[in-house]
């Protein structure tokens, strides 16, 4: 595997690719890799010939209470297991590259409606920071497919919609959520839980699955999703963790549920201890 710094090494590669007549997959991270990541990789493996991966940790995309020097950097690691999983090129440039001009002089991609809400109520300003990194990562390594984890189903849906609307020759696959035993989903930041915190931390999946329960079992022409949820937030909070938000949406568009709906999400964020984590859970109701 190469691993490259520079924007003219990364283009040199993928022009001889391109010549080469390969199909490029793509997996941007901002590193500390785990399964759930190397699972992107897997997942790229089967739709393209050339497998680019990106550790890049975006500072457009941090708010200004949000501590970007912690979040943990492992590249000697994350190198390891992007070897063994048969990735072909790491990129790895400095925010000095991406962004020459600084951040308050940046173009920046904004992409309306399925942006609001949610994390982007509770981190204002983080999807244009993803939406813009994404889009410029697009423009120098130009894949052919890309994988994002379901993990960050806003963003997925983000990256889906900016794709749509900007007319991006690129296939997004959505790749299922790597979850521990508990049930917790993976993350970076499950690094930050104590091991009292990460026995509470299921708590979050746990509810979220009792909802769809309670869910399908209630009357489809008058449900209450806001009480419903509510109760889970409750129970949430009362194992030890605090409640960012637990809403029942349509899959597609992300607004709040109606009886009408048939595919939805549920999508959630709380906090345990340091971490703030998310989750969502995918669920058809006939």
């Amino acid at each position: 595997m190469q691993t490259v710094s520079n924007i003219s090494a990364l283009r040199e590669q993928i022009n001889q690719w391109r010549q080469s007549g390969l199909k490029i997959g793509f997996v941007p991270t901002m590193g500390n890799l785990h399964a759930g990541h190397i699972s992107l990789v897997t997942e790229a493996k089967k739709h393209a010939d050339k497998i680019v991966v990106s550790i890049f940790v975006n500072p457009m995309q941090f708010g200004a209470n949000e501590d970007i020097e912690a979040y943990p950097r492992t590249l000697a690691d994350d190198q390891a297991k992007l070897i063994a999983e048969g990735a072909d090129l790491l990129f790895t440039p400095t925010p000095e590259m991406i962004y020459p001009k600084g951040l308050d002089k940046q173009s920046f991609v904004e992409v309306p409606n399925v942006s609001e809400g949610y994390c982007g109520e509770s981190r204002p300003g983080h999807f244009r920071g993803v939406s813009t990194v994404v889009c410029k990562l697009f423009n120098l390594v130009q894949p052919d497919v890309a994988c994002f984890g379901l993990k960050d189903y806003q963003q997925v849906q983000v990256i889906q919609t900016m794709v749509e609307d900007l007319s991006m020759p690129i296939d997004i696959i959505p790749v299922a959520t790597k979850r521990e035993a508990s049930g917790l989903a993976m993350s970076s930041r499950n690094n930050y839980l104590t091991p009292e915190e990460k026995a509470i931390a299921p708590t979050l999946n746990q509810q979220m699955q009792w909802l769809v329960e309670a869910i399908k079992s209630a009357p489809k022409e008058d449900t209450d999703f806001i009480g419903l949820a509510k109760q889970a937030s409750k129970a949430i909070d009362e194992a030890g963790m605090k409640t960012d938000y637990i809403h029942v949406c349509h899959a597609r568009t992300l607004n709040p549920a109606s009886d009408d709906d048939t595919n939805l999400v549920i999508l959630a964020a709380a906090h345990c201890g340091k971490a703030r984590l998310i989750d969502n859970v995918q669920f058809s109701r006939d």
